[in-house]
């Protein structure tokens, strides 16, 4: 990545075209099965589809097998600490508002030691795309219990089964303060899983996304019903939400779901004998942190002053 650096800046006029080969990084090192590449296929099919510049395009990720994305894409990336992706999100987002801001996070990353985060960004609602690939379960440390483990689930650290109900991430996302955009998606689905990234990149506000993925390794079972049985999975349609004609013909069961209705995606979030996939909810019309928040923007010229100025004034 440090190539794009030496990228002049373009403006309004630029008229470059970008291809695959673009945003192609280094050969992803997940382990076979593991849907960690689908999603990553996805995202690169964004990008292209969305002629997004590498060099006004960031990925910010914590800590966990899913964290490693940012690795594989060619566009800048930060690799952070464990749950605190989406601060160092928010950081960049306010500072440049001008960028395309990505946030990836594994369910234990964003769940369990990033939850605090995770509420606290819904509710600030900056314009950037949080995409939560559970797998329910600690992947990358072998093998614990995450919040989202379904309760009986075994682990190295639960060994006869997970003691709590799952946590929801859905429920506890639509239950916070200014959420504009909730959904869901299975990294199995490619079709579907790329129209909801676009739905989520094009909508103004926090895009939280959760994608289910299935882990080769340790929870192989949990998602093998959804992947080999189409009856099991509820398609939400809406010409507001995600819709995919060529899936209708796979997908029997689906509902019209206005994703206005904040009440019925509380409903539909709840957990039932089916996966739903689609928006739950969707509103542009809730407030961004970063229009409240408005920072002065410096010229190179003055921020080296003022930090020149802080490291006097610390100076021994």
């Amino acid at each position: 990545m440090n190539e794009l650096c030496s990228l002049a800046v373009y403006g309004a006029g630029d008229d470059r075209s970008f291809a695959l080969g673009d945003y192609e990084g280094p050969l992803p090192r997940w382990c076979p099965g593991c849907g960690d590449h689908s999603v990553l296929a996805a995202v690169q099919r964004l990008l292209v589809a969305e002629q997004l510049a590498p060099e006004r395009t960031v990925f910010v990720s914590g800590i966990g097998c899913s964290s490693r994305l940012p690795h594989y894409v060619r566009t800048y990336g930060f690799h952070g600490i464990h749950g605190r992706a989406l601060p160092v999100a928010t950081g960049i987002k306010l500072h440049r508002p001008d960028l395309s801001v990505f946030v990836v996070m594994g369910d234990g990353d964003c769940t369990s030691i990033g939850a605090g985060h995770w509420l606290h960004a819904t509710r600030y609602n900056m314009d950037m795309v949080a995409l939560l690939l559970d797998n329910n379960i600690y992947g990358l440390t072998k093998n614990q219990t995450s919040p989202t483990t379904p309760q009986g689930y075994p682990s190295n650290t639960q060994p006869r089964g997970s003691y709590l109900p799952a946590l929801n991430p859905l429920e506890a996302t639509l239950g916070m303060t200014n959420a504009s955009f909730v959904a869901q998606t299975a990294e199995w689905i490619p079709a579907h899983l790329f129209a909801t990234l676009q739905a989520a990149h094009r909508h103004r506000g926090f895009s939280f996304v959760r994608v289910l993925q299935r882990c080769p390794k340790y929870t192989a079972p949990l998602f093998e019903e959804g992947m080999r049985k189409p009856d099991v999975i509820e398609l939400l349609v809406h010409d507001d939400g995600v819709t995919v004609p060529a899936l209708a013909g796979v997908y029997k069961h689906s509902i019209h779901h206005d994703p206005l209705d904040l009440d019925g995606a509380r409903r539909l979030a709840e957990e039932g004998d089916r996966i739903r996939l689609g928006v739950f909810f969707r509103d542009e019309s809730r407030s961004r942190y970063e229009d409240i928040r408005r920072l002065r923007s410096f010229t190179a010229e003055e921020k080296i002053d003022l930090l020149e100025g802080e490291l006097e004034r610390h100076a021994v």
